[in-house]
């Protein structure tokens, strides 16, 4: 059964409209740049209504020319991010909900449902050549290697999958975790895959050790429902509670806020191409950008922890016009990741 998290989002959110709104973002007046805090300067290029029922995840193309797009109606969308125009669809790419997406190249790409099935499609055949059903829940999120080899999913089961792209193979599944696995990141200089919880537990695998977890840490006693690698060692978690959190791993250590949106449950947050911007999106119907350029400046490089029941310190401003005292009176107690729970290790 899917965790709270998945089921309050199903209903709350992803119910509402199934279409795609794609708003235009100027910065400063910068046409090169294209995103903005700055409500009076963003106007809607297009909007896709296609899809029968609610859109749940959108990718784009590494060029930017084109946006997929995966549905609860079993679909597979290809639109024109210019005007919005349909490009290819593939009306029951699945027999169940089709709940996560990855882009892999520019010919392949992979998608997981609601009943944790796993397909990889070739655009060239215009057909899936790969089928894996070893999850007995849905796929929350999907990741692949720099070589494009190996494939690797989350699930509400709570295990991670490993598959090998180019033998058309299942290798092999983890160890269950406690709750649903809710994302998956690889960092480390891929030596490292990090998974986020459901529980508000983060497990770390080392790489071609992917059975049993080598460290695990508690960031919050709350669904984490998204993770995002902002440099090798610092990723962003996005949570129930409505704060982003940078986490850095090796020392495992909750070392500030990133963001807010007060009271709402974040959904989803994604980095932009240059890594200066996180943009976050929750139940509040709003889409929040946050400057980050400093986190890729800091180390942490020794493995104290930090002293509970302290103020969790401010990483970010709001990309325009908040100023330094944005976060003032955002306080942690002391459910923050000490690494109380912690088997950590060096690396």
């Amino acid at each position: 059964m899917p965790c709270a998290s998945h089921y309050y989002r199903e209903k709350t959110v992803l119910e509402k409209v199934p279409a795609i709104v794609v708003p235009c973002f100027k910065l400063n007046n910068n046409p090169e740049i294209s995103y903005s805090c700055e409500e009076s300067g963003n106007q809607e290029l297009w909007s896709s209504g296609h899809h029968l029922k609610s859109c749940r995840q959108v990718a784009f193309t590494h060029n930017g020319q084109e946006l997929f797009t995966v549905s609860k109606d079993k679909s597979i969308h290809i639109l024109n991010v210019e005007v919005g125009k349909l490009v290819s669809r593939i009306p029951k790419a699945h027999s169940a909900a089709i709940n996560s997406l990855k882009l892999i190249d520019e010919n392949l790409f992979a998608t997981g449902d609601d009943n944790g099935l796993l397909k990889v499609w070739d655009l060239r055949k215009e057909t899936s050549f790969m089928e894996m059903k070893n999850h007995d829940d849905y796929i929350s999120d999907i990741a692949v290697d720099q070589n494009k080899k190996i494939l690797l999913t989350t699930s509400g089961d709570g295990t991670m999958c490993v598959f090998n792209i180019k033998r058309r193979r299942f290798d092999l599944q983890s160890e269950f975790q406690d709750g649903d696995l809710t994302s998956l990141a690889i960092m480390k200089r891929g030596s490292k895959v990090v998974c986020s919880s459901s529980e508000g537990m983060i497990y770390l695998f080392n790489w071609d050790g992917f059975g049993a977890t080598s460290d695990r840490f508690l960031v919050r006693k709350e669904s984490i429902d998204c993770i995002v690698p902002i440099t090798d060692n610092i990723l962003c978690t996005a949570s129930m509670d409505g704060v982003i959190r940078a986490v850095n791993i090796f020392p495992n250590r909750v070392i500030g806020s990133v963001g807010q949106h007060p009271g709402e449950c974040i959904e989803q947050i994604a980095k932009s191409s240059e890594g200066r911007f996180l943009a976050s999106c929750a139940h509040d119907q709003k889409v929040k950008f946050w400057d980050v350029s400093d986190l890729h400046g800091v180390v942490v490089d020794d493995y104290r922890r930090r002293k509970k029941h302290g103020k969790l310190e401010s990483l970010s401003r709001k990309a325009f016009g908040c100023g330094s005292d944005f976060f003032a009176d955002l306080a942690e107690g002391g459910e923050e990741g000490e690494g109380d729970e912690s088997d950590s290790e060096s690396d």
